[in-house]
Parts: C-alpha cells; structure tokens; sequence
C-alpha cells in the first residue's frame, strides 16, 4: 500500500488544486497536490517536500484534516490530508498540469482522482 501525503491551502476563500499530467496515474484528474513518502520520511516532511518539487511552493504542515484508505484497480493508497499554509512564493506548475483556486462550494462539481473525491464527500464542512 502506498502511503501519501495531501496538502489543502486555502487562500483568499479558495482551496488550491493541482491536474495530474497527461499520461500519469490518474490523468487529467484533479487533486490535492503532495505525494508519496520516501523510507523513513515522516508525511509532513514528505508533504514539504513535495510541494517544494512539484509547485516550487515552500509551505508550513500544519493539522491533519483525515485519512483516506482507498483502492484503485491497479494500487491501493492511504492519503493522509494536512491542512497547509503557504510561507512563501506563489505555486508554480512544475510537475503538474495545471494550478486552480477553488471556492469549496465548488469542489464537488471537479474530475477529482477517487482518493480526492472521497475526502471531498467526507468532509463537506470544507465547502461551509
């Protein structure tokens, strides 16, 4: 099972939003940007990580928002969604295809990858 860490970054009422890449897992799927953890890397530091890689975004983790244990056809995950803060620099879309701002309200009406869309319907406080 693959582990992963999620960041959600709300600014100015919006929750930020990345598109997977042509031709990856998942693609043109939208989701909440982060990715795998590394052996013996804590899902906050993976998380920090990658951002820095993926949107050039430095961010402070902050609480944890909920687990998702989901399965797709060809691999199960465990996305753990962290509520993040941009500390500095805008995001900038290098390992993803695309960058949006959301309003929660929003969000069910996104192409999001299964892990994403569960999260999405378990916390519908996101969009209050």
């Amino acid at each position: 099972m693959l582990v992963v860490s999620a960041a959600v970054v709300e600014r100015d009422g919006r929750i930020m939003l990345c598109q997977r890449l042509p031709g990856a897992h998942n693609e043109l799927k939208w989701e909440f940007p982060g990715g795998k953890l590394e052996p013996g890397e804590s899902p906050e530091a993976a998380l920090a990580r990658e951002l820095r890689e993926e949107l050039r975004l430095e961010v402070s983790v902050g609480r944890i928002l909920d687990a998702v244990h989901y399965r797709y056809p060809d691999r199960e995950v465990l996305v753990l969604f962290y509520r993040c803060r941009i500390t500095s620099s805008e995001p900038v879309p290098v390992d993803c295809n695309a960058i949006a701002w959301a309003r929660p309200e929003a969000l069910p009406g996104f192409d999001f990858a299964g892990a994403d869309r569960a999260f999405v319907e378990r916390n519908p406080q996101l969009a209050e």
